[in-house]
């Protein structure tokens, strides 16, 4: 099973909650201070809201596409790197309230993307959300710089 991921600064977190809860019919999958997560069956989607209520209503905060197993991650990671891209891996990392093995590569307008799978829930983020990049935007992990050929990121995770 692989989803895409859409994490979305927002600057009321129950605000937001309740909003896309009745937009997609569901209640949220995972809720913790400051971070909430949809696990959307139809369309399937993973979105993922961060409080930021320094950064735009409904801004960016980065993409992903949850995938099912390290293997997939690794696979992914192989490809991207094999066509030229940049990337950068994780193993293991604390982020978001779960452990997750991981790669990143920036799109073409520097915007993060991560590949990553769920390892384990956890009680508590690694790192408080924290602003990152000249956008402003929070996250909640550490991404790893990409290799210098790509451009520099903008934010991370």
């Amino acid at each position: 099973m692989a989803r895409v991921q859409l994490a979305l600064n927002v600057r009321q977190l129950d605000e937001a909650v309740a909003f896309y809860s009745t937009l997609f019919a569901t209640s949220p999958a995972k809720i913790r201070p400051g971070y909430a997560n949809f696990a959307v069956a139809d369309p399937p989607l993973k979105l993922v809201l961060i409080e930021n209520p320094e950064a735009a209503p409904g801004s960016l905060n980065h993409l992903g596409v949850e995938v099912a197993s390290t293997d997939d991650v690794s696979a992914a990671g192989a490809r991207l790197a094999a066509e030229g891209l940049a990337t950068a891996n994780e193993d293991q990392v604390s982020c978001c309230y779960a452990v997750q093995d991981k790669v990143w590569v920036d799109g073409p307008g520097g915007e993060p993307w991560e590949i990553y799978t769920v390892l384990a829930d956890v009680d508590a983020a690694e790192a408080t959300v924290r602003p990152a990049g000249e956008s402003g935007a929070a996250c909640c992990a550490a991404r790893p710089d990409l290799a210098t050929t790509a451009p520099a990121p903008s934010s991370c995770c």
